[in-house]
């Protein structure tokens, strides 16, 4: 072999394996996209390139924009079902509006961080999701480095974002953040070392991982004056049901009650028809359980709802049912997706909450916290709060987790977490209860608890 041709040899071994590489980042990559953005899903994405990532991803529909035409003409080979624009995004207008807006590294490389966001913000539906993903700046070295040995392909000079500056560029530009994830520690694919680095240990060491990847949702209030269900489970809890009528305030033009009695060994059912007798002025819908627990009543007081808001009131009222509207107007005014009660910011009466069950409250805190990548302070309080259309979509993504929670919290924030919704904690002085006791036993509860936090975490982080 002359030395020409020997130089064309390596140039060609160089490209391979500098294909090779980017190949297996961008489907180490587009697994972890494909966890966040929904199969049903109009997807667009900006600074497409060849499409060599668009083609990896699972949803509906496909639209890519890149400045390039090269690119874009490599794209349509790469994705012939995809629809192709060349232009910059910022003057580009397009008829179509997206559930899903995608830049995957797309900022390192603009001029212009908040416009091209700004961009994205205009070609959203309301309630849209961006998804956002960019270099952790602690790579900058080892990426240095890979390029100038020539394992990486040469790039132009890069912003270097931290996760801190794209939080900031992305609510300039209209989007509220849902939650950050570290994802990839060893982008390419070394079999065994890959999948252990970047499934068991990257959830565990985020700060380190090569690619953040941002979730961030456009706002929308809910239009008109939302109907609101409020289901009320209720065991063993014959002394509080006239009250929780009596107590809730008059919020909503248009409210439904709905008591789920289960299996009460006093007379709790004779005390939710004499209710619904007593208040002819108010939608009031009652039903008695065959399953058991309070996440099974739950799902059938859902069931039966007909409201455009779901909320959950425990029958103890040891959350005060006065604080109601703060949760109604935090889904109607789009500050939220779902509302949840958070016992543990101010003063609760003396008797309310037990030293050990107080501990493990916060524990869990913490670990949701890292398992949904989004504050839950409170996960255990009564009081969860949703549309009726994030709860549909819940129960029909239910089969990712199976049917393994029978108090109903883990199961709605679980589903929370999995349709990226955002929440928010609502703050609630909590109080003694007035009549009956716990249902809950904290030593055989707190052990499940644990085992569905496991569980749990094999589904959203380990994965």
């Amino acid at each position: 072999m002359n030395r020409s041709a020997q130089s064309i040899a390596a140039h060609e071994g160089e490209v391979s394996r500098i294909k090779s590489g980017a190949l297996a980042y961008r489907r180490c990559l587009a697994h972890y996209l494909n966890l966040v953005i929904p199969m049903s899903a109009d997807l667009l994405e900006i600074g497409c390139g060849g499409g060599h990532l668009l083609k990896l991803l699972k949803c509906r529909s496909c639209t890519g924009i890149d400045v390039s035409e090269r690119r874009i003409s490599e794209a349509r080979e790469n994705c012939p079902s995809a629809a192709l624009h060349v232009g910059d995004a910022c003057d580009l207008h397009l008829d179509a509006r997206f559930d899903v807006v995608l830049l995957s590294d797309t900022l390192n490389h603009c001029s212009d961080a908040q416009a091209l966001l700004e961009a994205a913000h205009r070609f959203g539906l309301p309630g849209a999701r961006l998804v956002v993903t960019t270099y952790n700046t602690l790579w900058r070295p080892a990426l240095s480095l890979l390029s100038a040995l020539g394992v990486r392909s040469p790039q132009p000079d890069l912003n270097w974002l931290s996760g801190g500056d794209v939080c900031n560029l992305a609510e300039l530009a209209g989007w509220e953040i849902v939650k950050t994830n570290g994802r990839i520690l060893l982008p390419v694919k070394i079999p065994l070392v890959s999948e252990i680095l970047n499934r068991w240990v990257a959830p565990l060491l985020p700060f380190l991982c090569l690619t953040d990847i941002m979730v961030a949702r456009k706002t929308a209030a809910m239009p008109g004056n939302p109907s609101v269900s409020i289901i009320i489970p209720a065991r063993n809890e014959a002394g509080n049901i006239a009250a929780a009528i009596e107590r809730i305030p008059a919020f909503c033009p248009d409210t439904e009650y709905i008591f789920i009695e289960g299996h009460s060994t006093d007379n709790t059912w004779e005390e939710i028809e004499k209710v619904r007798s007593e208040h002819p002025d108010k939608k009031i819908r009652i039903a008695r359980q065959t399953g058991r627990g309070k996440g099974d009543a739950v799902r059938l007081g859902f069931s039966m709802a007909g409201g455009d808001i779901l909320m959950i009131l425990d029958a103890d009222l040891t959350m005060p049912p006065e604080d109601l509207p703060k949760f109604y107007r935090a889904l109607a005014d789009g500050r939220c997706e779902f509302a949840n009660g958070c016992r543990l910011v101010y003063p609760m009466e003396e008797r309310a909450m037990r030293f050990l069950n107080l501990c493990a409250n916060k524990l869990f805190g913490v670990l949701f916290s890292w398992l949904l990548g989004q504050q839950v302070k409170d996960t255990l309080c009564g009081t969860k709060v949703l549309s009726r259309a994030n709860y549909e979509a819940i129960a029909k993504n239910r089969s990712y987790f199976g049917d393994f929670d029978p108090f109903g919290d883990f199961d709605l924030l679980f589903g929370a977490d999995k349709l990226h919704l955002k929440i928010r904690d609502i703050p609630v002085r909590y109080r003694e209860r007035t009549y009956g006791e716990t249902n809950i036993q904290r030593f055989r509860h707190g052990l499940l608890l644990f085992r569905m936090v496991a569980f749990a975490a094999q589904k959203l982080k380990f994965v």
